[in-house]
């Protein structure tokens, strides 16, 4: 039942988005939903990782991009916004014990914080990859939904990549 409400609630804000901004709520939805499906069946924290950095950066995305609708821009609001996200993420994660166990590591650092820090420069690097494409193709998509499928499709591509490497 539990699952049931929070799938329609979801269903519920996704179908409410009016608007699209630098990431599109789709987009967003798809990232939230893959983490809660990675922790649902147990894949490796570096996989889960990959999701939750996705889904910071399209956090730091979005609030930025209404902070320049409200106007309501300060000196070093886009740094300030960052670095909040990350540690309203990394901090609790650290504190509940999921970050910074000596036995969870890869090259040495911790799987889940590794993977939250490829994550987000993936999903970041695809966003600004799709803005170039879409900006050489005279501000068009070169096809439906292309902004959807470049940053969930570069975290898919990437969660395959440490599912071989973990």
């Amino acid at each position: 039942m539990r699952k049931l409400f929070f799938v329609l609630l979801s269903l519920g804000l996704l179908l409410r988005a009016s608007t699209a901004s630098a990431v599109c709520p789709v987009c967003t939805f798809a990232v939230g939903a893959g983490v809660g499906l990675a922790q649902w069946i147990g894949i490796d924290d570096t996989i889960s990782g990959v999701w939750i950095g996705g889904l910071t950066v399209s956090m730091i995305i979005w609030t930025i991009n209404w902070l320049n609708k409200k106007h309501w821009i300060f000196k070093g609001y886009k740094s300030i916004i960052a670095i909040a996200y990350y540690l309203l993420i990394v901090v609790p994660l650290y504190y509940s014990g999921l970050i910074g166990h000596p036995y969870n590591t890869l090259w040495g650092m911790d799987k889940l914080l590794a993977g939250i820090v490829f994550g987000g420069l993936v999903f970041l690097g695809s966003v600004k990859w799709y803005e170039y494409l879409k900006k050489k193709n005279n501000g068009h998509a070169h096809f439906p939904f292309e902004k959807v499928v470049f940053p969930v499709g570069a975290l898919a591509l990437s969660s395959l990549l440490f599912y071989f490497l973990s």
